[in-house]
């Protein structure tokens, strides 16, 4: 089992889609300016409200969703282990016999036929003037 990692908690940026931070939610342009006080105080109320709430709600149900997700995944594992994938392979040899089954029927019904014609069609002879 490898050892958890408690600084790079996503090694496979799985959720780089939902890094937020202030400057992407809330930005002033040239010409609309806040007073500075108000500016660094938002700052750090929505950094303070956004790190709490996470908390919060990490606390709360963290511990639950993850034990779900763990059982869902564990579900998911077996059923791939114990039921698809013995499932597909009754199915590849299934259909490899009968593969055999249609290319016999085939030999012996459409090969002849093939045969014949090309036989009769072989005899042919274009000219072109």
């Amino acid at each position: 089992m490898t050892e958890l990692d408690l600084v790079n908690r996503d090694p496979n940026d799985l959720n780089s889609h939902i890094k937020v931070n202030f400057e992407d939610v809330l930005g002033e342009p040239e010409g609309v300016r806040s007073i500075d006080c108000v500016w660094s105080n938002s700052y750090a109320c929505f950094n303070c409200g956004k790190n709490c709430m996470y908390k919060f709600l990490t606390t709360v149900c963290g511990i639950c969703i993850a034990l779900e997700w763990g059982c869902i995944f564990g579900y998911a594992a077996f059923e791939h282990i114990w039921c698809l994938t013995p499932c597909m392979r009754e199915f590849s040899i299934a259909c490899g016999f009968l593969q055999k089954c249609f290319g016999t029927i085939l030999n012996c019904s459409v090969v002849p036929v093939c045969e014949a014609c090309g036989m009769c069609f072989s005899k042919i002879q274009v000219h072109n003037k």
